[in-house]
């Protein structure tokens, strides 16, 4: 199954997430099948691209609990 889920990357107290399509069984920030976007908490800043969201979706990919409250 295909999740659109957050990928962690940056240094500690300088975090940020990509929002990241890809398989299930892949780990939290392994190989991804496309990066949809971003989302920075300490700046409360984001950024989706939209019709990447939209194929993705439409494609039966799933999004996780954290990736809907963002949205």
């Amino acid at each position: 199954m295909v999740k659109i889920r957050l990928a962690r990357h940056g240094v500690k107290d300088k975090i940020y997430y990509r929002i990241v399509v890809v398989d299930e069984k892949r780990k939290r920030s392994g190989k991804t099948l496309d990066i949809i976007g971003f989302w920075n908490p300490l700046k409360d800043n984001k950024n989706i691209d939209k019709n990447k969201l939209k194929y993705w979706t439409e494609r039966g990919a799933v999004l996780t609990k954290a990736i809907e409250k963002i949205i």
